[in-house]
């Protein structure tokens, strides 16, 4: 709704990844590069953490879209908890083959089909996402897999993502094959707050934005104080402070607009987690107690003016049609 308010010829801050929407800060152009390198050594793998929302998939995306079609061949897995023999039958799914249960017939398939890609000059490379999630013997089944080779050339080459933790599941001592055979590895960091309002107006523009509404100073600092400068915090959080402004019809987005919001979504997702206290403790904070009621009061008379005005919205909407 507030995209048709403010004019954009696209959602700016939907959650989906989308290539259109990618922003080069200095980290995420690094782990591109890293990406690059990698992929011109033909052969091992390419590691690529972050915290969550941080932006690997997107990464992944952004490379796919500047790869020829005709030379790479990519399959992506985001394996949930899972056996390494059913990792297997999920890349082979991804590359388009049977997933059977017979190891050593899939594992056979496999190979013809790199060695076909191959002699076709296309080059396989398998994206496993959330590779934190795999287990040790999961990961040295995919060391294994990269031991395919034809005439001195890897046929398979392996880009893992992962949470931050996944750096320490690497350093296992029983994993140390599969790090000498990581070619390139990357830390995506957060935003910093210079990068997290280039990064708004970014997403904006590339939505047709055409200054409307305007954004003060305030609101892009309390935007990368609320979100640590991860990207789909800040997704998250715009997206709401741009239907905040759309509802209350302001062409200007303020630093209140945003503190209210975030406390707004901060309580959709903590507030019915919060533990009551007792009695006296409730007594002993007497004056904070009635702070806060004053602050609910004040959320709950904007969520009804919200309210209001989408049933009024919604109304001029169905009048208007035919």
């Amino acid at each position: 709704m507030y995209a048709e308010y403010y004019g954009f010829a696209a959602m700016p801050f939907q959650l989906t990844p989308d290539n259109r929407f990618f922003f080069g800060s200095s980290g995420h152009s690094r782990a591109i590069a890293h990406l690059a390198y990698g992929l011109s050594q033909e052969e091992g793998f390419v590691v690529v953490t972050g915290e969550v929302g941080a932006g690997k998939t997107t990464l992944v995306e952004r490379l796919w879209s500047q790869l020829d079609r005709a030379t790479y061949v990519i399959a992506r897995v985001i394996p949930p908890q899972v056996t390494a023999n059913e990792l297997l039958r999920l890349a082979a799914l991804a590359f388009g083959l049977e997933p059977i249960d017979d190891k050593p017939v899939l594992l056979r398939s496999m190979e013809e089909m790199l060695r076909a890609h191959s002699a076709a000059g296309r080059r396989a490379v398998l994206v496993v996402d959330e590779a934190q999630g795999l287990s040790v013997a999961a990961l040295e089944e995919l060391r294994m897999l990269s031991n395919a080779a034809e005439n001195g050339r890897a046929l398979l080459q392996t880009i893992l993502l992962g949470q931050p933790q996944f750096r320490a599941t690497l350093a296992r001592p029983d994993l140390a094959q599969l790090r000498q055979r990581v070619l390139a590895s990357h830390h995506l960091g957060p935003l910093g707050a210079a990068e997290t309002e280039a990064y708004i107006g970014h997403r904006m523009k590339a939505a047709g934005w055409s200054g409307r509404p305007r954004w003060e100073p305030a609101a892009f600092i309390a935007v990368h104080r609320h979100t640590g400068g991860i990207p789909r915090q800040i997704n998250r959080l715009c997206s709401r402070v741009l239907l905040y402004g759309a509802l209350e019809e302001s062409d200007a987005i303020t630093g209140p607009m945003v503190e209210a919001t975030a406390s707004e979504l901060q309580q959709d997702l903590n507030g019915a987690d919060a533990a009551p206290q007792p009695p006296a403790a409730i007594a002993a904070n007497g004056h904070d107690l009635a702070r806060r009621l004053a602050a609910l009061e004040q959320v709950v008379a904007r969520r009804e003016r919200v309210f209001r005005r989408l049933v009024d919205l919604l109304a001029t909407r169905a009048e208007a049609a035919p």
